[in-house]
């Protein structure tokens, strides 16, 4: 999922000393700290997460993605107003067939002023940047990278049911972003994001403002603000890191921007003139373990013992006070 470019990774390497240097001068303790009052609660959203990683990893076209779609489908019908299923068979490069499916929630869907909130809920074929190399070709569980946006827009979902948005929200889970290459050229990959957009749920679909979450269970959670974010809708950015800074979690949502543009489930949705960023810690665990090696990003190690309840807490406080009345 997600990636940053040679160049970007040269450019961490030259400031890696200075940034170690900082969080030995800050004391080095990243654990975010939940105090925010909204009624989000960080334990259901790590459950879900924990049940979305129990059904296997969720490679497309594989039994366990089915299963855990059906069962994502099945709980969201549960909550939210409207639940849309766009399925279709993507063909690859290689020319092979890939059943694909996005899950759309919608809440107050006949409200036209709306936000749109989306995540990616499949995992990578192979854990092929693992530090080892004899678990590059195995599946990895995706307990951050996928399973936490589930856990994050299930959770959303109880709240959403419970005290109806200000606005009309659209909880949009979108498959086939892990799938292929990341390059340049990319390849085979953000497939759900790029099928959204070529099929928008009605005519004329402008939400106020979108939000990408992802891989943000991380226990060391850190989000700067994307680069490519900022480019394309920079008020959205101030209006996400604005209201982090008001619940008091400006430590978590870092308001600077990162090192390094990244490519993600956002990049469609801009280019089809929506304006959403991308709220992310792609540094996982943390800068120095990525500097060092021993990322769990695309890794075996990407697990549930990686992830807390704390930092879903965080950005789904973050997220629902977005769009509270």
């Amino acid at each position: 999922m997600k990636r940053w470019s040679r160049s970007s990774l040269a450019l961490l390497s030259v400031v890696a000393v200075a940034v170690a240097a900082g969080v030995i001068a800050c004391g080095g303790d990243k654990t975010p700290q939940a105090t925010a009052k909204t009624p989000f609660n960080g334990d259901s959203a790590l459950s879900y997460a924990r049940q979305t990683v129990a059904f296997g990893p969720r490679i497309p076209g594989t039994e366990a993605a089915r299963k855990a779609g059906d069962w994502m489908v099945a709980r969201l019908r549960a909550t939210a107003d409207t639940v849309i299923e766009q399925k279709w068979t993507h063909t690859t490069q290689k020319g092979e067939k890939l059943p694909l499916r996005n899950i759309l929630a919608r809440f107050r869907p006949n409200e036209k002023n709306r936000v749109l909130y989306l995540t990616h809920w499949d995992t990578r074929p192979k854990a092929d940047a693992d530090p080892i190399a004899a678990n590059r070709t195995k599946p990895f569980d995706g307990a951050n990278d996928g399973a936490s946006g589930v856990g994050l827009f299930l959770a959303l979902a109880d709240q959403l049911k419970k005290t109806p948005p200000a606005y009309g929200v659209d909880l949009l889970l979108v498959d086939g972003e892990d799938w292929g290459t990341f390059g340049p050229p990319d390849i085979d990959v953000l497939i759900g994001s790029e099928y959204f957009a070529a099929h928008l749920p009605e005519p004329g679909y402008k939400p106020l403002f979108g939000v990408l979450f992802d891989m943000i269970g991380d226990k060391e959670l850190e989000i700067k603000q994307e680069p490519n974010s900022i480019d394309a809708a920079p008020e959205v950015v101030q209006r996400v890191w604005s209201t982090a800074k008001d619940l008091g979690y400006e430590s978590t949502f870092v308001p600077r921007a990162g090192d390094y543009p990244i490519t993600d489930d956002h990049i469609p949705l801009i280019k089809a003139g929506l304006r959403v960023i991308d709220v992310i810690d792609l540094e996982y665990p943390d800068h120095e373990a990525v500097m060092a090696g021993q990322s769990y990003h695309h890794a075996t190690s990407d697990t549930m013992d990686k992830i807390s309840a704390k930092s879903l807490k965080i950005v789904g406080d973050v997220a629902l006070t977005l769009v509270r009345p």
